[in-house]
């Protein structure tokens, strides 16, 4: 199965987002599991009433893989925010992405199934690249996955005009990335700026003034937990 990226695609709107919202869950996946659920009702108002509750009840998982919680940074200044839920399993010193050359700091958050999809934006400022890169489907959790896999990466700079990045890569489950964002958007820290379906990654890029305030194995929660803060 091919993956599919969209890149700078808004989320759907009207009745769609109204019950997305109503519901706390993400617009997409209203549609994913609105179908399954109606293939479900169908069945049971035909009379195979155990296969249409098991559809059902399937449908219902899939709406939870995309729940999307409120979330609310506590402090905003000076720091990063984790753009998603997860485990650490990567914290290093490596190049910016994009050839640029220059050493930042990388923390990596492994997004499991049970996990919220959603992604948030680690800082606030301006976007200044989507680049959406095609590749594998390898274990997300693996060293090399952000070299292989299908991946998303997001520039930006905060006021002060300090590089950030963000990397969306594709799991063996996920074939979707979904990205909001295009090139000169502003964006505010922990807004909703796109997700990724199913286990995934995301790599955090931040400048080696900042120190990081996560450690290995740590869980993280998008939009709320501080990984990184600017030395004062």
């Amino acid at each position: 199965m091919a993956g599919e990226t969209d890149s700078g695609r808004q989320a759907p709107g009207g009745l769609i987002a109204r019950i997305a919202r109503m519901i706390g869950i993400a617009a997409e996946g209203v549609i994913m599991s609105g179908a399954v659920a109606l293939v479900g009702i169908i069945l049971i108002v035909l009379g195979a009433k155990s296969i249409g509750a098991i559809i059902v009840l399937t449908a219902i998982a899939v709406g939870m893989f995309f729940r999307d919680p409120d979330r609310f940074p506590a402090r905003a200044d000076g720091v990063v925010i984790s753009g998603a839920d997860g485990k650490v399993t990567d914290v290093s010193d490596v190049a910016f992405p994009g050839g640029t050359g220059a050493l930042c700091h990388r923390v990596s958050v492994f997004m499991s199934p049970l996990n919220v999809h959603v992604n948030r934006a680690p800082i606030g400022g301006v976007v200044t690249m989507v680049e959406h890169t095609s590749g594998e489907f390898r274990a997300a959790f693996r060293d090399d996955a952000s070299e292989h896999n299908e991946r998303n990466l997001i520039a930006m700079t905060d006021p002060q005009g300090r590089r950030f990045g963000m990397l969306q890569v594709a799991g063996y489950l996920a074939r979707r990335i979904v990205c909001r964002l295009r090139a000169r958007d502003r964006i505010q820290i922990a807004q909703r700026i796109g997700l990724i379906m199913f286990g995934s990654r995301v790599d955090h890029f931040f400048p080696v003034e900042y120190r990081v305030m996560v450690t290995l194995g740590e869980r993280v929660r998008a939009g709320e937990t501080v990984i990184g803060a600017i030395e004062q």
